[in-house]
Order: structure tokens, then sequence, then C-alpha cells
């Protein structure tokens, strides 16, 4: 039987659950901060803010990083730029809620990826799970009435897919296996922010961060302080701080509450209304998720456990991993 969690184990969940919490409600303030005229100008301002706290604390470990490693790294943060870039476009074209919903298939999409890639078969009750959650967004996107999604929808849909390939490829890429979990957050998040820096620069990308943070008002300042100090660098001291006092398995069960908290806020704050039909959908999405999740889980715990009567511990998985925040 598997160990009992401590009691410090526990007390590190609070924590952990804030972190939901806050990413749930990222699709809000993406949305609060952001126009069709600035995305780019705020993922610059964005993460032109946390980029110097995690190079300084992680000055010593970056220098270790091998050259393979370096450009593992950056090649993951290539993959996260478009991850980025999906989200927020997807964001300001569609509901917070309908993003925060959306957005979860990831936990769906890699499982379905993972098993196609190695050529085994999931069990049934996953492929049920996975269809009782793409009929929940279908449901979800269709508002009041039966609508074809927005555009925003299928944005959040690629950000979900995208997110899939990251999640895949750090875990496949021999390259970055081993990479201390700071230094390859760090090394992402440059790749990402050179990305969107060439491409604000571009003609026709909208305006210059220095012209929208000149715009910003006091809630617009709020929105990107909460995006920058709270969903990126608290969220990943967390998870690191986490992952070492009780297990990886349990800080990505506790983080997979995000959608919730996503349609909380949604609902609560920016006063979305799904109508009766996106309500069932939405439910179908949190059931789908937590229900894959679950079989996924146990389907993983299973494979890895050793014939002998004791447990070998898990290693950190790319769920809790080296992963920035939303």
């Amino acid at each position: 039987m598997p160990a009992p969690v401590s009691r410090l184990g526990r007390f590190a969940d609070l924590p952990v659950l804030l972190v939901a919490a806050v990413w749930g409600s990222s699709y809000l303030a993406a949305k609060g901060v952001t126009t069709a005229d600035t995305v780019l100008a705020v993922l610059v301002l964005r993460f032109g803010v946390v980029l110097p706290v995690l190079v300084a604390v992680g000055w010593r470990r970056l220098r270790a990083l091998s050259g393979a490693q370096w450009r593992g790294a950056g090649l993951l943060g290539l993959i996260l730029a478009g991850i980025f870039l999906l989200e927020t476009y997807g964001v300001v074209h569609t509901s917070a809620t309908n993003a925060g919903l959306i957005i979860s298939l990831t936990m769906v999409f890699t499982p379905l990826a993972e098993s196609w890639a190695r050529g085994v078969r999931l069990p049934g009750a996953f492929l049920a799970a996975a269809g009782l959650s793409v009929a929940g967004v279908a449901l979800l996107t269709q508002g009041a009435g039966f609508t074809a999604p927005s555009g925003g929808d299928l944005l959040m849909l690629g950000a979900a897919a995208a997110r899939t390939v990251h999640v895949l490829a750090m875990a496949r890429m021999e390259s970055v296996r081993g990479a201390d979990a700071l230094s390859l957050t760090t090394v992402q998040l440059g790749g990402a922010v050179a990305v969107f820096t060439v491409l604000v620069t571009m003609p026709g990308t909208g305006a210059s961060p220095w012209a929208a943070a000149a715009d910003f008002g006091a809630g617009d300042w709020a929105w990107l302080v909460h995006l920058s100090v709270f969903c990126t660098l608290f969220a990943f001291f967390v998870q690191m701080w986490a992952v070492r006092r009780t297990s990886p398995s349990r800080v990505s069960l506790l983080l997979g509450t995000e959608p919730v908290w996503a349609a909380a806020v949604g609902i609560a704050l920016a006063g979305d209304r799904p109508g009766w039909l996106g309500l069932v959908g939405a439910v179908l999405v949190l059931v789908g998720t937590a229900w894959g999740r679950s079989v996924a889980d146990r389907r993983r715990a299973a494979a890895s456990e050793p014939p002998q009567a004791t447990r070998t511990p898990r290693r950190h998985t790319s769920e809790t991993s080296g992963t920035p925040g939303r």
C-alpha cells in the first residue's frame, strides 16, 4: 500500500490549490488587460518582468547547463511561445469560462497522444471520459443555442493541442532530461520572450510594449502584475516547493482543479452566462477530464509498479517539473 501523506505533505496542498485558483483566474486577467491590438505587447511586458528574476535566482545553475540542454530548452521555448500566442489571442475572442475549460482538454489530449506515440491501447474507460469531455466542449461553445464555435474557442483548442506537444516533448527529449527545473523554465521563457519581441517589431502586429504600457490604467497594471507575479513566479516556485514535500502526482492532481476555478471566476467575476447548454457542457468537461485523469494516473501507476513488495520513489514528471506558469 502507498505510504500515507505526511502532515507536512497535507500542508503543502493549500499553496498548490492556491496556484490552481490563481491559474483559473489568469484567463480573466489576460482578458482584462489585453486587446486584439496589444497581445504581443502584453506578452513581452508580462514575461519581461519575470525573466530577470528567474535569471538572477538561478544564475549558477544556468551556467551549468550543457550546450545540448540549452538547445533543447530553446526548442521547447519556441513551442511555449506558440502556446501563449494561441492562448492569449484565444482568450481575447472568447469568454474566460470557455478559455479555462477548453484548455483543460490538455489533460485528455496528452494521454491520447502518448498512447498513439507508443502504440499502446488506452482502456475503454479513458476513451469514454475523452468522449465526454469533447461532447462537453461542443455544448460549452454553443452558449444559449447551437452555433459555430467562435474563433477564440478554436484558438483555445489549438492551445490545448500545443500544450500536449509541449508536455510530450519535455518527456521525450533526451537533451533536457536531468536539467534543473528552474534553469529549464528560464531558458524556455527567454526563448518565448525573444519570439514575442521579434514579432512585435514587425509591421501590422499591434502596439509596441511601450505604447501599450503608456495607455495602461491602474486596473491594467494590476492585471499585469497578477499575471507576472502570481500566475508565473509564485506558481512556479510553489510547484518546486510542493513537489519536494509531497509527490509530483499529488501536485498534478491538485493543479488539475484549475478548470473548476476558471469556471467559477468567469461566472462570478466576469459575468459569463454560458446558458443551460453551456452549463451542461461545463459539467461534462469537468467530469470527463477528472475521470480521464484518474484512469490515466491509475494506469501509469500500475505500469510503473515494481514486482517487489516495496515501491521505489517516483521521479518528477514533466507535468510538475520545469513547466512555466500560465
